[in-house]
């Protein structure tokens, strides 16, 4: 009698067991998520799909959030990223300034901007185009990196440099409220103004 009483007892509690974890599941797992989801759509629906950035045409280049490798040297180049900007998997190398490894790295940077820019010398050189971010991700540049390019960008797109000055100066982002952060330039929202700056006859 006491073994099936208990049997019954355990199953009882097994059947609430189950329910609740059920009900959590439904709650936590869809219906909070289906609600967070809908509050931001309807709040922020850019930031909240992405802060997908599109062409003209409509069509989506990138994300405003996540950095990519500019290998046209007509466009502004981004910073190094150790991970080629894949987002799946953010971070750096924590290498110390004396690594071998890093400071190789630097000094091949610092040839190729050489090489690329001869008319800007290596003390000019913003020290954001020959290093990391924290995340490998990051998708802007100091006001400064983006200036330094010009000279480059002037030549290779027959653009005068004080109109892509202008440029620079109408994407660079101000301080959050303020006091918060640097200003910074959005590489990709850059270079797209660039393109179509430069098909205007």
């Amino acid at each position: 009698m006491k073994g099936w009483l208990f049997t019954m007892r355990g199953m009882q509690l097994l059947t609430v067991s189950f329910r609740m974890s059920l009900v959590c599941m439904v709650l936590c797992g869809l219906l909070y998520n289906l609600a967070v989801t809908g509050i931001a759509q309807g709040i922020m629906p850019g930031r909240a799909s992405g802060s997908l950035v599109t062409d003209p045409s409509g069509t989506v280049v990138g994300s405003a959030l996540i950095g990519q490798a500019v290998t046209d040297p007509a466009y502004f180049q981004s910073r190094i990223s150790s991970i080629a900007y894949k987002a799946d998997g953010s971070g750096t190398p924590n290498y110390a300034p004396s690594n071998p490894e890093l400071l190789k790295r630097v000094a091949q940077s610092i040839q190729d901007w050489q090489a690329n820019n001869p008319d800007v010398p290596v003390a000019l050189l913003p020290i954001d185009l020959v290093t990391n971010s924290g995340s490998g991700l990051d998708p802007h540049i100091s006001p400064a990196a983006a200036m330094a390019q010009i000279p480059r960008i002037s030549k290779l797109t027959g653009l005068p440099q004080e109109r892509l000055k202008t440029l620079v100066q109408e994407h660079t982002e101000q301080r959050e409220f303020g006091f918060l952060g640097e200003p910074a330039v959005n590489v990709l929202k850059l270079n797209l103004a660039l393109q179509a700056l430069s098909k205007k006859p």
